[in-house]
């Protein structure tokens, strides 16, 4: 793809240059002031940016006004007219189209010699070789599967023999007025799957309140989409990027709503419900991406100790931040090494367990499928090998499994496997 034209004007990065050009007292030792640093920033940095929405958007812009020059992104998204508001690089003509192949048209038109190279996919589409091309790799997404499966894929890449393989990550979220970014440096600071326990957990509602009593209009919507669903359209999978879909589950979640005599049912909740969507706010968006920013700048020239290596942002009551050192786990499943010791009762079944595996703050894996070192304990794919273990769901997990033994987890959805040690309690 062509790029902007390559025009250097007097004065462009004079404010940058005024870091590179001298040390400073935080300055890192590695850092060479000079020359050769800016000519690493604006000719042989390459970035990769995966999410182009609110915070994509704002990481894209403030890479190419600080002087990187080959930047690459990432997003699966088209541009949808509610995305407006917020993500300023795109338009009105642009509603339908992918988000990374107009953000990076708008960045190489407002800022000359910068080159975007955008990918219209998604991120498994792409091989280790493809990762290995970055110095580093700035994460704004809103997924955190997403974000598991690309956390697991930098630390599996890392060769001890070659220093060029670790990528360091940022990663940068942000939920209404609250955002936090990190630096991520695999298999030397904390992963993203040491902190999974931190995550707040999806709001579930009891499937014997939403069928029987229900109080909210939020009840009203998951008894359309998780009871009424499947029952008018059987194997029909939802999507929930389809307005016909969401017509549909407004329509029928309202009628509910009237037969208990409940208020509130919108349009709007009902896409927010069934697609778990959280406010985003533009201010909150510039903030983190900022912080993200400085963290890819420090990074790239050694001008400066890089975050260390958790920074959260709450600005619900006023603005309060906080910056503090995640520790490893040692047991993590991508990092760690070591298997993770999980108690159960002797009478626990296999399906006992799979119900444990899915709830867990600090696993939070779906559709897990186990196996021993010498059995198959039940399997979720393909469909012959689910029929085949289904039997054992029922069964005690320690007709299988004895005290100390372990038991591998796996699940399509990540790039890496589970170890647990069971023991009982």
């Amino acid at each position: 793809m062509a790029s902007a034209p390559s025009t250097d004007w007097p004065g462009r990065y004079y404010h940058i240059d005024q870091v590179l050009e001298k040390p400073g007292p935080r300055t890192d030792p590695a850092f060479l002031a000079g020359d050769g640093v800016k000519d690493f920033l604006r000719n042989q940095a390459k970035i990769l940016v995966i999410g182009a929405g609110g915070l994509g958007c704002e990481i894209l812009a403030n890479l190419a006004l600080t002087g990187f020059k080959d930047i690459h992104v990432i997003d699966m998204d088209t541009i949808d007219i509610s995305n407006l508001n917020r993500q300023f690089l795109f338009r009105p003509k642009d509603v339908g189209r992918p988000k990374a192949t107009v953000a990076a048209e708008f960045i190489m038109k407002r800022v000359p010699g910068v080159t975007v190279t955008p990918y219209f996919g998604k991120i498994q589409d792409k091989d280790e070789d493809y990762y290995l091309q970055f110095n580093l790799v700035i994460c704004g997404l809103d997924s955190i599967e997403a974000r598991r499966w690309m956390n697991a894929t930098l630390v599996n890449m890392v060769d001890p023999e070659n220093p060029e393989s670790l990528k360091p990550m940022i990663d940068g979220g942000t939920e209404g007025f609250k955002g936090q970014a990190r630096v991520i440096l695999p298999t030397f600071t904390s992963c993203y799957e040491c902190s999974l326990d931190m995550l707040n957990k999806p709001t579930a509602f009891p499937i014997c309140t939403i069928a029987n009593t229900p109080r909210l209009p939020e009840h009203c919507i998951e008894w359309a989409s998780v009871l009424e669903w499947p029952r008018v359209h059987g194997d029909k999978k939802m999507d929930t990027d389809d307005p016909e879909h969401i017509s549909w589950l407004y329509k029928v979640a309202s009628a509910r709503a009237r037969e208990f005599n409940i208020e509130g049912v919108t349009w709007s909740l009902t896409q927010g419900v069934v697609k778990n969507i959280i406010p985003a706010i533009a201010s909150t968006n510039a903030i983190i991406a900022a912080a993200c920013c400085n963290e890819a700048f420090k990074i790239a020239t050694s001008s400066a100790a890089f975050l260390n290596n958790y920074f959260m942002l709450i600005g619900t009551e006023g603005v309060y931040s906080y910056t503090f050192e995640h520790e490893k786990r040692h047991d993590c499943p991508v990092c760690g090494g070591e298997a993770l010791d999980l108690t159960v009762s002797p009478d626990s079944t296999v399906e006992n367990l799979i119900d444990i595996l899915i709830e867990r703050q600090d696993i939070q894996i779906k559709k897990p499928s186990l196996s021993t070192p010498t059995k198959q304990l039940y399997f979720q794919a393909p469909p012959q090998l689910e029929e085949a273990t289904r039997p054992n769901l029922e069964k005690k997990l320690s007709e299988f499994v004895p005290a100390n033994g372990e038991i591998t987890v796996t699940s399509t959805s990540l790039p890496f496997s589970l170890s647990l040690r069971i023991l009982y309690s």
